[in-house]
């Protein structure tokens, strides 16, 4: 298993323990010219939920494999948060705001795999 790899399940054991849900990882490696090769997006139920799901990602990846991220957006109001880690961004939402970017549907070409909630 690769880096990326693993770094995308540490990242889900993340946002599983603060009980993110709607986990989606969207594979960009096919497609040409992107800015990482996977998306992950998820959702958080308010504003410190989505904190909280944050935390637990940057612990989560700093924990097992030492990697912290480039650059951490939106933690002021913590409506749409994204964490850059090179080839992985993660974007942790509210619902609502997460309805109205639809970032799924962007990257109509990217194999998306939905990963069950945990309750």
């Amino acid at each position: 298993m690769d880096e990326s790899n693993i770094l995308i399940q540490k990242i889900t054991e993340g946002i599983q323990e603060k009980k993110g849900k709607n986990i989606v990882i969207a594979d960009l490696t096919p497609i040409e010219d992107t800015i990482c090769k996977y998306f992950i997006i998820c959702q958080g139920n308010s504003p410190s939920q989505v904190n909280a799901i944050v935390d637990s990602i940057r612990e989560f990846a700093r924990k097992t494999l030492n990697i912290k991220p480039a650059s951490i957006d939106g933690l002021r109001n913590a409506e749409w948060v994204a964490m850059d880690y090179h080839d992985v961004l993660v974007h942790v939402f509210l619902p609502n705001i997460r309805e109205y970017y639809n970032l799924e549907t962007l990257w109509a070409d990217a194999k998306l795999t939905t990963i069950p909630d945990i309750d």
